[in-house]
């Protein structure tokens, strides 16, 4: 009896050894996402977001000063205050591709290059609006999310700022869809988004 209670417990210990030296790790964790994650996957797939979510150089302390500065090619990328969503990112980057025939409205703004930052800045300081273009850029803040193109005043509100003048100025935008386009455009992170249905 003491026998098979010993071969038993061999066996047990065997099945066991073998269990934790061929066990994988599950890759549904957060961990496990940011390792599946790939810089060069589409906007809005599960690859990129697994990427972008790790990504800190996006950041609410990041001026358009500093970003000047960058070599052209250098991304800017992630949230600058709460952490991504999946489903938000997703909704926002579907969002974006009815203004997929305007090449200056970044497709991605969680993902965006330094010289596409750059250009958006010097809108920002070239622009002069007329009164009455001022007066659709402000009702646009009262309208947007976020009271404005951002949740802080980092490089991406001065990025947008610029972008917003381009529209009004050059495009003939309206204040409805400045405030839709700041807001499908947020990179602060979290579950607000917009639905495109």
């Amino acid at each position: 009896m003491r026998y098979l209670l010993v071969l038993l417990l061999i066996g047990v210990i065997g099945v066991l050894g073998y269990l934790a030296f061929n066990w994988e790790k599950p890759t549904n964790n957060v961990q496990g996402e940011i390792e599946l994650g790939d810089a060069n996957a589409a906007s809005g797939s599960d690859q990129k977001f697994n990427y972008l979510v790790s990504q800190t150089s996006n950041n609410c302390g990041l001026q358009k000063e500093i970003v000047f500065n960058y070599p052209d090619d250098q991304r800017i990328q992630g949230s600058c205050c709460d952490k991504m969503d999946r489903h938000a990112y997703q909704e926002q980057i579907e969002g974006l591709k009815k203004y997929k025939d305007i090449s200056i409205i970044p497709t991605d703004p969680y993902d965006i290059s330094a010289s596409q930052a750059k250009q958006l800045f010097k809108f920002f300081e070239e622009i002069e609006l007329t009164s009455e273009q001022q007066t659709i850029y402000n009702e646009a803040m009262k309208m947007s999310d976020e009271g404005g193109p951002c949740c802080c005043k980092c490089w991406h509100w001065d990025a947008y700022e610029g972008l917003a003048k381009k529209l009004i100025a050059d495009f003939g935008w309206d204040s409805e869809q400045i405030a839709n386009l700041w807001d499908i455009s947020d990179a602060c992170g979290g579950t607000g988004h917009e639905h495109t249905t």
